[in-house]
């Protein structure tokens, strides 16, 4: 179960870098910035079986640790102006960002699965996950639509 739930981990990883730079070659709006997290939501539905439940403790820690590690996605999303629309930059540090998260949830798993129950384990680090996206993507939501305001008000200087 662990061995294919890394791999799972692994591939989700590889998909999102594949969808990351696809993504960057078209412009962005603000429903592609805030319909992840709403996708993400519905993975709640795991808690209504009681092998995924966490203790309030658990749930704090998880989030706690998803909110720092959305830090790092934050400062590596940045958007530019070309041709009067809004993209995403390209950041290879983003990259490198996504695999170090990767190999540390890796090495947290392995370590936390000899004392915490898969399935709870499971919960905390879909909770981990989602206390990572939100931050992230409100503050992308936050960053496009003041972009998006001083492009619509005329006062856009690429050099500021």
């Amino acid at each position: 179960m662990a061995i294919a739930s890394t791999i799972m981990a692994i591939f989700m990883a590889l998909l999102m870098l594949f969808i990351r730079m696809k993504a960057a070659k078209k412009p962005v709006n603000a429903k592609k910035i805030i319909l992840p997290p709403i996708f993400m939501s519905t993975g709640a539905l795991m808690f209504i079986h009681p092998m995924f439940r966490l203790t309030t403790a658990e749930v704090l820690e998880a989030l706690l640790v998803g909110m720092i590690f959305s830090l790092f996605l934050i400062k590596t999303s940045n958007f530019e102006v070309k041709e009067n629309q809004i993209y995403l930059k390209r950041s290879k540090a983003f990259v490198f960002i996504l695999i170090g998260l990767l190999i540390i949830r890796i090495m947290a798993k392995l370590y936390l699965s000899a004392t915490i129950d898969v399935g709870q384990l499971g919960g905390m680090f879909w909770v981990l996950a989602f206390g990572m996206i939100v931050p992230w993507r409100v503050a992308m939501y936050y960053s496009y639509k003041k972009i998006e305001r001083q492009l619509h008000s005329h006062k856009w200087n690429p050099l500021v």
